[in-house]
């Protein structure tokens, strides 16, 4: 008999409904813990039930300004014309702001309306009113008077509102406790000595973090390796100090994944498969009454399924509701394509260009760590849809604020180390700036400008005809577009292959050798139309060389894949090589420029981008990466 992978594959509306009702028929939710904490440290906590006042605010009548306090009958008849003299002690008293009104004194006149004749005795122009500038006697709270009602998220607003009214202490729900269980017999805590087959343990932080944020209390159970019994003694141990379990990873079906049987014989499982991508093996069910959620291993799945599943019980738990995050219309500058029944979340970068929100697609994967701290925001793809066309406007859920999407500078085109050292310079000089880079080839990223979905395009093309670089590719491609080209660096280009060179690679020639495999670039990168044209030269077909068809969008990753050893040799920058321990074969330097619409001169983040390549710390930053050559940098070599 097969295996049974999954009990179903529910869409994602009714596998979220189907858990939440299961647990309130459970009763998960039917008996919140509450406790009694002092109000100063009650920020970001939930009232378990109504706070009143215990004293009034101010609880004496109070001066509102620095003058006097006088009778207002004494005033009476006060004119420019005719004004009235009063006497200090007897007539008026001296208070300053927040101090009590003197017995038998019904009004403040502010100093500035003042004249002193003597050191004890005034003038005044104009009459005081009866309780003028006078705070009374619970003019802001009343004693007996509720200040927060129950299941009230409080605030800094709340949390003074509670002291003024003397509430020192208040009765809030306990925060939900989680525990966080990290499984895999693969597993080891950061920091550890790495060998092949070892996966540094950092999911637990990241959805302990996440959890934390939603106000959750949060405790991780040691590791434990995929051994049934150990898994089911420390599940059994666990769940009487917890209200919510994660267990992370093993939802899958694989040999050593044991989360639905354990969850099966412990307690009832509710939901294995939800028609989502990434994170469709997320188990949801529950152990004596309490929720217990298998997320998948994969980093990206997890952190997805955390936030489909997870938040909303924890919030439930506080008697809250899910924030709501801002959706922006966007227009996707790449083609997505997606598969019919599963919604697909897909994350993106967000840039402002013009008036046009544009929106590029980031490398899918589930085990793509760096696409969570790359995204400006999500795309969802429905499960009725098959995807996208370049061009469509298409809803993006950002998680970032608005304000920095307005204030990004897209960059597309071709891939340098010093474009990521751009942005963290711009970002440490303003902080509500940022840099979004995508990796689609030189010849992409002037395709990109003249669909004015960029600021600018980081481009290196070399004309085999004429051996200079770039201006005759952005006189065919953007005919009319008024440009300047601004010089970043002169780069070395090389084979990056593996350290102490033990194929001995010399140049070009050996890639023809038998058993040389290579990386390439993709079609439209500089990298790979200089490999093409020192081929050319040399007379050598493409045809020949192993691995000439493999295709990486990025220098770090032809010098991760030789570095791997899933490849000899790759062509790249000095830099790449550099930063993974690879020797490097030289073999040109070419000239990498940065490509700027006149329409975006001005912008702000284009001006502070153009500074920072002016900067001696960036350019000592630059140098350092070996291989770079900085005479042109920033200068403006050319222009439409």
């Amino acid at each position: 008999m097969g295996r049974k992978v999954y009990i179903d594959n529910q869409p994602l509306s009714e596998a979220r409904a189907a858990y939440l009702k299961h647990l309130e028929e459970t009763g998960a939710f039917g008996s919140r813990l509450t406790e009694s904490i002092p109000t100063i440290e009650a920020r970001g906590r939930v009232t378990a039930r109504p706070v009143f006042a215990s004293i009034s605010s101010p609880h004496y009548n109070a001066s509102a300004m620095d003058g006097i306090a006088v009778r207002a009958e004494d005033t009476f008849g006060a004119s420019e014309t005719s004004p009235v003299r009063l006497k200090l002690e007897e007539q008026g008293r001296v208070v300053d702001t927040g101090d009590p009104l003197p017995e038998g004194f019904n009004a403040v006149i502010m100093i500035e309306e003042i004249s002193f004749i003597s050191p004890d005795e005034f003038e005044i122009i104009q009459p005081a009113s009866p309780w003028q500038h006078v705070r009374l006697v619970g003019e802001d709270v009343v004693a007996g008077e509720m200040l927060v009602p129950e299941n009230c998220l409080l605030r800094s607003y709340e949390i003074g509102a509670l002291l003024a009214g003397g509430a020192g202490q208040v009765t809030v729900l306990a925060k939900p406790r989680v525990a966080i269980l990290p499984t895999g017999t693969e597993l080891v805590p950061p920091g550890a000595d790495l060998k092949p087959g070892d996966i540094i343990e950092f999911n637990s932080h990241l959805l302990g973090g996440m959890m934390e944020e939603w106000g959750a209390e949060v405790r991780t159970i040691p590791m434990v390796a995929d051994d049934y019994q150990a898994l089911k003694q420390t599940i059994q141990e666990a769940m009487p100090n917890c209200d919510l379990l994660i267990i992370n990873a093993g939802s899958s079906a694989g040999r050593e994944d044991f989360t639905y049987k354990l969850v099966s014989e412990l307690g009832q499982v509710t939901v294995h498969g939800v028609a989502i991508r990434p994170g469709k093996p997320v188990i949801l069910g529950s152990i004596a009454g309490k929720p217990v959620i298998g997320l998948p291993g994969y980093p990206v799945s997890a952190a997805l399924t955390a936030e489909l599943f997870a938040r909303p019980v924890i919030y439930r738990w506080q008697g809250q509701p899910e924030p709501e995050a801002t959706e922006i219309e966007a227009r996707v500058n790449r083609k997505v394509v997606s598969s019919l029944g599963v919604d697909e979340f897909l994350r993106v970068k967000v840039g402002m260009v013009g008036e046009r929100v544009i929106a590029t697609p980031l490398p899918r994967g589930a085990g793509t760590i760096t696409s969570l701290t790359k995204a400006d925001g999500v795309l969802v793809v429905p499960s009725r849809w098959e995807g996208f066309l370049a061009g469509d406007e298409v809803p993006i859920i950002l998680s970032r604020p608005l304000q920095e999407i307005k204030n990004t500078l897209a960059i597309i085109g071709s891939h340098d180390i010093t474009l990521d050292l751009i942005g963290s310079r711009i970002k440490g000089r303003h902080p509500e700036m940022s840099l979004s880079s995508a990796h689609v080839g030189s010849l992409g990223g002037l395709a990109a400008l003249r669909r004015k979905e960029a600021h600018l395009a980081g481009i290196h093309l070399l004309d085999e005809e004429t051996g200079e670089y770039n201006i005759s590719y952005i006189q065919r491609i953007l005919p009319g577009i008024p440009v300047r080209l601004v010089n970043l660096a002169y780069r070395q280009q090389g084979l990056m292959v593996k350290s102490g060179n033990p194929l001995q690679i010399k140049g070009i020639e050996d890639l023809t050798r038998p058993g040389v495999q290579l990386v390439n670039r993709q079609r439209g990168a500089g990298t790979r139309i200089l490999l093409d044209y020192e081929l050319k030269t040399r007379g050598i077909n493409p045809d020949s060389i192993i691995g000439y068809d493999r295709e990486e969008h990025t220098h770090m990753a032809v010098a991760a894949a030789v570095a791997s050893g899933s490849a000899d040799c790759g062509m790249g920058i000095l830099a790449a090589a550099r930063a993974l321990g690879l020797d490097f074969v030289p073999v040109a330097v070419e000239r990498y420029d940065l490509c700027i619409p006149l329409e975006h001169w001005e912008h702000g983040t284009v001006r502070e981008m153009l500074e920072v390549l002016n900067s001696q710390e960036f350019k000592d930053s630059v140098v350092e990466l070996g291989g770079y050559d900085l005479r042109d940098c920033g200068r403006v070599l050319w222009e439409s």
